[in-house]
């Protein structure tokens, strides 16, 4: 599959169509794989984004990219049950996961909804807070992205987005390199799906640093932009909040 989205509506919808296919294909082994690739630490990673978003019981927050549905529920423990939360994703199957695992936990104030990150089905400002954990990567359009997450966000909500980054020092990035262009596509392979592990890498390598990524959060509009990297500079959370 191609790993870079390209400019082009057409090719746009090409790329969009490839990745959600990509990730019908890996759903039911995505938990496992996230928790192999990072020994566990990815629920840690999503507690620490949810806190990002500073969510005040009753509030109303929406998980973009949501997968099958952990960050969704991190946001929905800060909330109560008085609040509300939206996981929104464009693969199917990632969503029933989500949904199958909002059954067997019984969080009532949370819901899955099939949506497109590029055209969210949301009216303007209708959230305390938006995220999105491991997902903006994958986008075909990251400027129109990003603006659309701040769109549907109230005057004030913050935004937090939780993605991989790439180390520049040694030894981590030589480490880095070792795992993720190397072991993690065997492990992929392993998991019945090389491409899409092979996919992963190459992702993050065309993805923006993180202050690549904080401009095209402050073009977008957005305000209090700052950035935490973690895991020695494997992980970052970004956060801003929409001008009151």
């Amino acid at each position: 599959m191609s790993v870079a989205p390209a400019s082009s509506s057409a090719e746009r919808e090409q790329f969009a169509g490839q990745i959600r296919g990509m990730f019908d294909r890996i759903a039911g082994v995505y938990d496992l794989m996230n928790t192999a690739m990072t020994a566990g630490l990815h629920h840690r990673w999503r507690e620490r984004a949810a806190d990002r978003a500073e969510l005040e019981p009753g509030a109303r927050a929406l998980d973009v990219c949501c997968g099958t549905g952990d960050l969704a529920f991190a946001l929905a423990e800060r909330v109560g049950p008085e609040g509300r939360v939206i996981g929104s994703d464009f693969s199917e199957r990632m969503l029933d996961l989500a949904r199958r695992k909002a059954a067997e936990r019984g969080p009532e104030q949370v819901r899955f909804e099939w949506g497109d990150a590029l055209a969210l089905p949301y009216d303007d400002a209708g959230f305390d807070a938006v995220t999105v954990g491991f997902g903006v990567r994958n986008l075909a359009d990251l400027e129109r992205g990003v603006g659309e997450l701040g769109r549907v966000l109230r005057p004030g909500g913050r935004l937090v987005i939780l993605e991989i980054t790439q180390p520049t020092r040694p030894p981590l990035s030589t480490f880095f390199s070792l795992w993720f262009d190397r072991l993690v596509p065997v492990l992929g392979a392993l998991a019945g799906d090389r491409a899409a592990y092979a996919y992963l890498p190459e992702s993050v390598k065309r993805f923006p640093p993180p202050a690549g990524l904080a401009a095209i959060i402050d073009r977008a509009g957005l305000e209090r932009i700052r950035y935490t990297v973690l895991a020695g500079g494997i992980i970052a959370i970004h956060s801003a909040s929409r001008p009151a």
